[in-house]
């Protein structure tokens, strides 16, 4: 395992970093999966107050030692701040979660312009300064699904320690996208990708043309490879995330940073980044990471699972894809002609899609 610097901070974290927002449903097999990580050299480890279950299991798999083996994230759910006392009530409430005394980086989550309308109300940032004088938290950090001008406006408006945006090879020009990486790092913050191969979305619809530039690419790696490899490639990038939710794709994951480093790829490689994915976006499919952020729906559709079999049919035309929705989906209410458009997951999505009119595209050709 490669560490790095962080920052301008003291510490030294794994290139690869563990995210820990899609555990195994077992409980038993996520706290084995952890341990397992940082017995192979992970010492970053990301969760947040949000994800479900997943304080508590990190909690109960730092015990016995393995806390003190790692540098600890997790979030601040601002949605939910109504008054400063509130910041401070709800990082009591995770560190109880994740049986520790103290967060080596705690995040501001998801700097939308809600989000970032609250922080700056109830004085996010007094808050975090605070928490550091009382030895709650080392560092102080915030995430963002946002435009790069909104990106820029948060950097500069405090005395940040590092960043968390999304980025992955489709994403180089959206929302904070590499000229928000280079823009950070310029800053001396670190910057942590989330979200470096979309949910699972890039390996789940996988166009034939994809697969077949990857095979006739004279260099022979997978795209899970490539997708991790265009990111550690840039220098700016301290830590990568990857919400593996097996052990298998967590070794998988472990044996491709065995040896990440900065600047390995060629012109060429940078070329045949351009044709993967140019090949993905001819497919017009919907760039959905299956966060579930948009749910629970008012009226019951079932989002998520509606844009999942949407992009299956663009990118593989799988007519399997329209009978599920037509035989599973519609008959129980969960159809996209359920939606009146009321715009509540529109407001929750973290990728900015236009839900209601995505859910009517959706429903028109699969229901065809």
């Amino acid at each position: 395992m490669n560490y790095i610097q962080y920052g301008k901070t003291e510490l030294k974290v794994s290139k690869f970093g563990l995210g820990c927002m899609r555990f195994p449903k077992d409980e038993t097999e996520a706290i084995d999966m952890i341990r397992y990580a940082i017995d192979n050299g992970v010492n970053y480890l990301d969760t947040a107050y949000v994800y479900p279950g997943s304080e508590v299991i990190t909690g109960k798999a730092l015990s016995n030692g393995y806390r003190d083996k790692i540098h600890l994230v997790t979030k601040s759910p601002i949605w939910n701040i109504t008054k400063h006392e509130d910041f401070e009530t709800y990082l009591d409430e995770a560190l109880m979660r994740l049986g520790t005394d103290y967060i080596d980086v705690y995040l501001l989550h998801n700097m939308n312009p809600g989000n970032w309308e609250a922080v700056k109300k109830y004085d996010g940032f007094t808050f975090l300064d605070k928490m550091i004088k009382k030895g709650k938290i080392r560092h102080k950090g915030f995430s963002i699904h946002n435009s790069l001008k909104a990106f820029k406006e948060v950097v500069d408006s405090f005395a940040w320690d590092m960043a968390q945006i999304q980025l992955n090879i489709l994403g180089e020009t959206m929302q904070a996208g590499v000229d928000g990486l280079k823009y950070a790092a310029r800053k001396g913050l670190a910057v942590v990708i989330m979200e470096p191969l979309m949910g699972g979305y890039l390996l789940n619809n996988v166009p034939a043309e994809v697969n077949e530039l990857i095979q006739s690419y004279p260099e022979k790696r997978s795209l899970v490879e490539w997708c991790f490899r265009w990111l550690y490639n840039m220098p700016e990038t301290s830590v990568i995330l990857s919400g593996t939710s097996s052990l298998a794709q967590l070794k998988e994951n472990l044996r491709i940073f065995d040896h990440a480093a900065p600047n390995v790829m060629s012109d060429e490689d940078q070329e045949f980044i351009h044709k993967i994915r140019d090949a993905f976006e001819a497919k017009k499919s919907i760039g959905c990471t299956g966060c579930w952020y948009c749910m629970p729906c008012p009226q019951g559709v079932a989002i998520p699972e509606i844009f999942k079999l949407y992009n299956g049919y663009q990118l593989m035309n799988d007519p399997h894809d329209k009978l599920m929705y037509q035989s599973r989906i519609i008959p129980f209410g969960l159809g996209a002609d359920q939606c009146i458009s009321c715009g509540i997951c529109a407001q929750n999505c973290p990728q900015g899609l236009k839900i209601p009119e995505l859910l009517e595209t959706a429903h028109t050709e699969l229901k065809a």
